[in-house]
């Protein structure tokens, strides 16, 4: 792929889709969860444990299904 300079757009593709997939499902997850800016005005603690575990599972997800493939 290096001498065919086809790597660089490949990664950059999959970087696009890696970081779309990711938003796509930190969304998905908090709105399934119930983490709402609601929770994190009264609850902050709990905010930040709840994304903290949404965030690395949404890694693991994109990383298990793009990265490792």
């Amino acid at each position: 792929m290096v001498t065919k300079c086809t790597l660089w757009p490949y990664l950059a593709d999959i970087d696009r889709q890696a970081n779309e997939m990711y938003d796509l499902l930190i969304e998905q997850m908090k709105k399934a969860e119930g983490v709402t800016e609601e929770l994190k005005e009264q609850n902050q603690l709990e905010w930040v444990q709840r994304m903290g575990n949404i965030q690395q599972r949404a890694r693991e997800i994109v990383c298990n299904d793009l990265i490792y493939v």
